[in-house]
């Protein structure tokens, strides 16, 4: 025997397979309607790359135009423009008609046209700068761009035609699958209308019928309730009183979420100042080691100073060696000069005189040679000592330097983690925040319950009154329906 749930559940069944079949004619209209759309769309960009093609070449006709009759290089932008355009717009629409055969072969006709256009007007171009204006006028007017012009107008009006024929049939496409889509619908819910019409008129008069076994099962039934009643006042009372015992433990949890929040919040506060203090150190790290770096050029600069001053210093004992020598001649030619005057008697003992002196200043001259030789070599020796001192400074400062860029790279390490830690603080700070919150709103969801309880354990005794009375209402329902299973 079909109970009333069952009659239920094959009429919305039925229902339900009505409605799934007419939700698929549907969608499959409503995805024929988006592909062809979609088809609408790309044909129309189609369309759209064939003018602006056609646009591209005119602009660089008019640019070329404009440069042959007033040979100004501004005028040649357009043309330059296009050049890179042209390319790109039978890229593309090489891609968007990769389907259509017939379109990649007219635009591979397209491609040459264009070709021979561009070079065409590269001609002229290049010979009105070269020839001037009446050759290239003569040229022009050959017709030989306006041929090939005229040659990319006809394939252009081809690929559009062709185009313009595929959107009017994908309109038509669209016009059918509309039409299908609302014949569907409209007939298929007429007929779901008329199905549960008829499936509630069923459902109404067989539901007299089993209404009477219902009301004996509810006389059964409220008899069971008056138990479960009691059941439930006792399970009320203990309810209540594990409630308040977790409404205590919540409050505890509650005060230790927000001592954390608050740990939380001076955690971050401090890793804010860590972080200000690593960038401020950071700072002072930069500028000695820009100070060193000075350091460094200085005693690179004395370094140089110092090897310019011994190569001067060699240059000057080379002059030395030079005035040595010159005075141990002047020395030999005064002894020589000295013998001669002797031998001379009377008559050279003016020129023995002058020849003694000078043999005395070539001595004092070779003293102060060695003198200042000697005075040479120390301030060598000085120098060679300050260069190899110098060098171990400038080594020194190196390290130092390599040192301070290690000292600034742990800062910046430093500073890093301390914002690494400064936003997992705040995380945490907003974890807890978040975490109070739920508790909160924890323990006044637990508060409810608890008053729930409280009510039902208060209403349990009306509940065991209700279900005395829906005893009584049962049978006096039995009464007035078992005349109509009768009938």
């Amino acid at each position: 025997m079909w109970t009333f749930g069952r009659k239920i559940a094959l009429g919305f069944a039925v229902s339900f397979l009505l409605l799934l079949g007419i939700g698929i004619v549907a969608y499959r209209g409503i995805d024929s309607l988006t592909r062809t759309s979609h088809l609408v769309t790309h044909t129309h960009n189609v369309l759209e790359h064939i003018a602006g093609l056609l646009s591209q070449i005119k602009d660089a006709e008019t640019g070329q135009r404009g440069f042959v009759i007033t040979g100004d290089e501004a005028y040649l932008e357009p043309y330059h423009s296009a050049i890179g355009s042209t390319t790109k717009l039978i890229k593309e629409l090489r891609d968007l008609t990769a389907d259509n055969p017939n379109q990649q072969k007219r635009i591979d006709t397209a491609d040459s046209l264009v070709a021979a256009k561009l070079a065409e007007l590269k001609r002229t171009i290049d010979l009105r700068r070269q020839a001037g204006l009446e050759p290239t006028i003569k040229v022009v007017g050959g017709g030989e761009g306006k041929r090939a012009m005229d040659d990319l107008r006809r394939v252009a009006e081809q690929m559009e035609h062709e185009e313009r024929e595929l959107l009017k049939q994908r309109a038509e496409e669209v016009e059918a699958a509309a039409g299908n889509s609302r014949s569907t619908i409209v007939f298929g819910t007429a007929f779901c209308l008329l199905f549960v019409s008829g499936a509630g008129i069923v459902l109404t008069r067989s539901l007299t019928t089993q209404i009477a076994a219902a009301v004996q099962h509810v006389q059964r039934s409220s008899t069971e309730l008056q138990s479960a009643a009691n059941q439930q006042a006792t399970g009320a009372r203990e309810s209540s009183t594990s409630m308040n015992e977790i409404t205590t433990t919540i409050s505890e949890l509650l005060a230790t979420s927000r001592q954390i929040a608050e740990s939380a919040q001076r955690v971050a506060g401090i890793a804010e100042q860590t972080v200000g203090a690593a960038r401020s150190g950071d700072g002072t790290v930069q500028k000695a080691n820009d100070s060193i770096v000075g350091i460094r050029q200085q005693v690179d600069l004395v370094v140089n100073h110092m090897l310019e001053l011994g190569k001067k210093s060699q240059q000057i004992g080379a002059v030395l060696d030079i005035v040595s020598e010159l005075a141990e001649q002047t020395n030999i030619l005064a002894i020589n000069a000295t013998i001669e005057a002797t031998g001379a008697g009377d008559a050279g003992k003016r020129f023995s005189v002058v020849a003694d002196e000078i043999r005395k200043l070539a001595d004092r001259v070779a003293g102060s040679t060695k003198e200042i030789r000697t005075l040479i070599d120390d301030v060598r020796g000085a120098v060679n000592t300050t260069v190899m001192a110098t060098e171990t400074g400038s080594k020194a400062v190196d390290a130092g330097s390599r040192q301070f860029d290690e000292v600034a790279s742990s800062f910046r390490q430093i500073a890093s983690l301390v914002a690494t830690t400064t936003e997992a603080a705040r995380e945490i700070e907003l974890s807890t925040k978040q975490q109070t919150t739920a508790v909160e709103q924890v323990n006044v969801a637990i508060a409810s319950t608890a008053q729930a309880t409280r009510e039902t354990e208060a209403s349990s005794g009306q509940t065991f009154q209700t279900a005395s009375q829906l005893a009584g209402l049962s049978k006096d329902l039995l009464r007035l329906v078992q005349p109509q299973t009768a009938a």
